[in-house]
């Protein structure tokens, strides 16, 4: 055989086993969908997990809310963004959450209670997203959908937490696939949380960086939400970031009253937070 026809072939080989050994250890790290819902020893268990924790959410029937890619820490100043957010609002929704020791520590100082849905695990640190909130979730699920190329999963956290007025808030908290030329997995992905929001008879915020940066995805988010018939909040100061002038990161709502919402420019995050304010409505009369 020919040096040249030789090389080629060695070459070919190495390639397909490199790809085999890449996508093999990928889905290792991706594992199965998982959800921790312990911030003093954070454990990942199962793919849901319940809690008999029956305190509100809300304070006297005001709820405030924020939503912040956090680009896995890994710019300075994260935490004294977070802290800020954290003491300004009853609900913080994070995307790209790395549960590195770091973050351990700062979780157990805020005092708050915390349920994280993994996407996939590198190096025995977690990453994925995380709900941060001022009472505990009564139930929360993980889900998981590959990216289509590089294989790494993006996480969906799904959870019910307790309101003062006798209901129940669903909330999502979904990090939307990034490279799905087609968008049949990403569509899959919304199916996958669609189907929980249909069943749900209270509230529900649906939020997170759906990275809708072109008009397909975005139109795949507004079907779904206008069939679900959940609306999108209107800011004041709108300063999201965006790609090719579409905004990434969104919150949708039904079953409370809005009030206001704003985003904030910060170089903490290759993502500004946005947060909302909503009251909730009376409680329902019984039947």
């Amino acid at each position: 055989m020919p040096l040249k026809i030789k090389l080629k072939s060695i070459f070919a080989f190495a390639t397909l086993l490199g790809l085999i050994c890449y996508l093999g250890l990928v889905t290792w790290f991706n594992g199965v969908p998982e959800v921790m819902m312990n911030e003093t020893q954070p454990m990942f268990v199962s793919q849901c997990i319940s809690s008999d924790d029956l305190s509100p959410l809300d304070r006297q029937g005001e709820l405030s809310v924020a939503v912040w890619n956090i680009y896995k820490q890994k710019r300075p100043q994260w935490s004294q963004v977070l802290t800020e957010l954290n003491q300004q609002h009853d609900l913080l929704l994070l995307q790209e959450a790395r549960l590195n020791h770091v973050f351990i520590d700062w979780l157990q100082q805020s005092q708050r209670h915390v349920v994280m849905a993994k996407g996939f695990k590198i190096l025995n640190t977690p990453m994925g997203v995380m709900n941060i909130a001022t009472n505990q979730a009564l139930d929360a699920c993980a889900y998981q959908t590959t990216e289509p190329w590089i294989r790494f999963a993006k996480s969906t956290l799904v959870a019910n937490y307790a309101l003062s007025n006798g209901q129940q808030l669903l909330v999502v908290n979904l990090h939307g696939l990034n490279f799905d030329v087609k968008l049949a997995r990403y569509k899959a992905q919304w199916q996958h949380v669609a189907h929980r929001i249909a069943l749900h008879r209270g509230p529900i915020i649906l939020a997170g960086d759906f990275n809708t940066w072109r008009a397909g995805r975005m139109q795949v988010v507004t079907e779904l939400t206008d069939k679900l018939k959940l609306k999108e909040i209107k800011y004041q100061t709108d300063v999201r970031q965006r790609v090719f002038g579409w905004p990434l990161d969104h919150i949708y709502y039904r079953g409370l009253n809005f009030v206001d919402a704003k985003s904030m420019t910060t170089s903490a995050s290759d993502h500004n937070p946005i947060m909302a304010r909503f009251t909730l409505n009376p409680a329902p009369a019984d039947k």
